[in-house]
């Protein structure tokens, strides 16, 4: 059981750079400067430049204070911060425009719910990107899906009630 316990806590460690590359575009709404959309037409004007930005910048901010951890059963090497926190912190963002363009060829009205993607949309993403220098299982890609559903939908549902978001999705 020991061994599972450590497993969880492995792959969600691991997890935690598109975790915060996630939550970071929403604190954007408080900025009233320049963000225009990335591509209106294609994703809607939720997606921002600064949105993706900052998504990238606190996946890579998230990986690096991980290499300053340095905990001992991470599943990625200290000197690989770099790369791990671009490639979660990218690949959550790049899942999340590919999914608001999916959204929007669907028909889909920006901000209206769309269970799963909009809570799976980053973390396939990442995963994605992730893949090519991590070892993951199938039940340990499942344990991030599942624990990434429920924790999605608890932290918006949080960030709505602060005022952070708009939608409870």
């Amino acid at each position: 059981m020991a061994d599972a316990g450590l497993r969880v806590l492995q792959v969600l460690y691991l997890m935690a750079p598109a975790y915060a590359a996630n939550m970071a575009p929403p604190f954007l709404r408080f900025w009233h400067g320049w963000n225009p959309p990335l591509q209106r037409r294609l994703f809607g004007a939720h997606k921002t430049v600064l949105g993706f930005a900052a998504g990238v910048a606190a996946g890579l901010a998230a990986a690096w204070l991980q290499a300053r951890i340095g905990w001992a059963h991470a599943r990625i090497a200290p000197a690989d911060w770099a790369a791990t926190g671009l490639a979660l912190g990218f690949g959550a963002m790049a899942g999340d425009a590919l999914k608001s363009f999916c959204k929007r060829r669907a028909g889909r009205a920006p901000g209206a719910p769309w269970p799963p993607f909009d809570q799976l949309d980053f973390v396939a993403g990442a995963l994605l990107l992730v893949a090519p220098w991590v070892d993951l299982r199938v039940d340990e890609v499942a344990l991030v899906l599942g624990l990434s559903f429920l924790g999605d939908l608890l932290v918006n549902r949080l960030a709505f009630r602060l005022g952070i978001k708009d939608t409870p999705w």
